[in-house]
């Protein structure tokens, strides 16, 4: 999996620097999905669960059908979500580089992966075990050309290939059932005091050495990812770039942050510095990892030191320099995609109630002048839907809490939408609707946004 466990969200604005994107209506429409290949992958999902459970030992039978139980779950919420990217032009593309990788590589003649784009928005590519393998728009959008996603593709179809997930599950399953684990667990239970916290202890180290057995499969997957690649064709010194652009996935900014007091400030109603002012207990709600050694923090990564990976594989990508291609299949495609995706990711976070995020993408389109009226629209009828979601009591669930891995910039977002009282979300929104009223002219979509800007003003 080459996601890294803190995600920097600002990332996926790299795109704009790259090119510049052309307008769009107000309302976006999202590729139309083939929703039978949809089906029929998530029916190959059902069958492969029900070969590998009929495959595990029957001692350990119910630990394995409960892990497998999970697995699945989350592999079941992918296939039956909007997430996955099924449409023709951006599915068959990436079949198109698939079917390159395995006409050179005959291990992999007759697999049974299914590889989708998804629309999730962290820069992230995952194998989930069973063959369903997706790569994130909001890794997409990062990618310089296609020899970097034909490496993400193979690091992917590597761990399947590898049976990383099943060894990693059989493995786990051994550990927990182990005399040594057993007899340490019944001790505990004996224990009159602190035995809870001894046996999260027990727990947690189980899951650490999960981890590093984790960290291990991630160097194993690049190498078996530079085998498949190297005879595809396509440059191998994307090994290199891609690596080295997810080893600055948690510390760079690819945006100018946005200035939340501007965004904010209206004629006719101001920004107010309460709304973003730092006090004590803000941060007790951020996730606290400080107790955690060094060591500790590091077994909890899910990849290792991408400069550790880089200098495996150095050696073996010099003696290709020179000798592929960035591009093979379709440039052009390639590149259309990551400006599709880049809308789409921000949207499938509305459409999917994650609307602090929409917002936050939204502000940065405004702020970076591209987009403009799908933004325009979008904040409009975000602000609105918060509203909503207020008074509804139901606030929390389409927003963020403050996280030290978010962007500074988000976090203030995100402060100043958590102290913001119903009347201020509806002045903000109205205030807002009115500064671009002129600029939406003839808008149908944000007409209407302005017609409810206005009545929740009223209330």
């Amino acid at each position: 999996m080459l996601r890294v466990r803190t995600v920097t969200l600002s990332l996926i604005l790299f795109a704009f620097h790259l090119s510049c994107i052309a307008q769009l209506q107000s309302a976006y429409t999202f590729q139309k999905d083939d929703t039978i290949l949809r089906r029929k992958y998530a029916d190959q999902s059902v069958k492969k669960k029900e070969i590998l459970l009929a495959s595990v030992e029957k001692q350990y039978a119910k630990d394995y059908k409960d892990i497998y139980g999970q697995q699945f779950e989350s592999i079941g919420e992918l296939w039956n979500s909007t997430r996955p990217v099924t449409s023709p032009e951006a599915h068959d593309y990436l079949q198109s580089i698939i079917q390159k990788i395995i006409t050179v590589n005959p291990e992999l003649k007759g697999t049974d992966a299914r590889v989708v784009f998804s629309r999730d928005w962290w820069p992230n590519a995952v194998s989930m075990g069973d063959g369903t393998i997706a790569i994130n728009a909001g890794l997409l959008v990062h990618l310089d050309n296609e020899a970097e996603l034909v490496f993400v593709v193979c690091h992917e179809m590597a761990h399947y290939y590898l049976e990383h997930t099943q060894k990693a599950i059989k493995k786990y399953v051994e550990a927990i059932n182990s005399a040594e684990y057993q007899a340490e667990l019944k001790r505990l239970s004996k224990q009159k005091y602190g035995a809870n916290k001894d046996v999260e202890k027990l727990a947690m180290s189980t899951i650490f050495h999960s981890r590093r057995h984790s960290r291990e499969n991630e160097a194993d997957a690049d190498k078996q990812a530079y085998l498949f690649m190297k005879r595809t064709g396509y440059d191998c010194g994307a090994i290199i770039a891609t690596l080295e652009l997810l080893d600055k996935v948690d510390d760079s900014l690819f945006h100018k942050p946005i200035n939340v007091e501007q965004a904010f400030h209206f004629t006719g109603y101001p920004f107010r510095k309460k709304w973003i002012q730092k006090e004590s207990f803000i941060f007790s709600q951020v996730d606290d990892n400080s107790s955690l050694t060094k060591k500790e923090k590091d077994s909890l990564k899910t990849h290792p030191d991408c400069s550790r990976r880089i200098s495996l594989l150095t050696d073996s990508v010099n003696s290709l320099a020179g000798t592929g291609k960035k591009f093979i299949v379709n440039e052009d495609l390639f590149k259309k995609l990551k400006q599709d995706f880049l809308v789409e990711l921000a949207e499938e976070c509305y459409r999917g109630n994650e609307w602090s995020r929409n917002l936050y993408y939204h502000l940065i389109f405004l702020q970076e002048g591209k987009n403009r009226r799908l933004a325009i629209y979008s904040i409009a009828r975000c602000l609105n839907g918060l509203y909503e979601k207020q008074k509804e009591h139901k606030f929390g669930t389409a927003v963020d809490t403050e996280n030290k891995g978010y962007p500074a910039d988000y976090n203030l977002l995100l402060r100043m939408l958590g102290r913001l009282r119903l009347d201020e979300i509806a002045s903000l929104s109205y205030y807002f609707c009115r500064q671009y009223e002129t600029e939406m002219q003839g808008d149908e979509h944000f007409r209407k946004e302005m017609t409810k800007a206005a009545g929740l003003k009223e209330q």
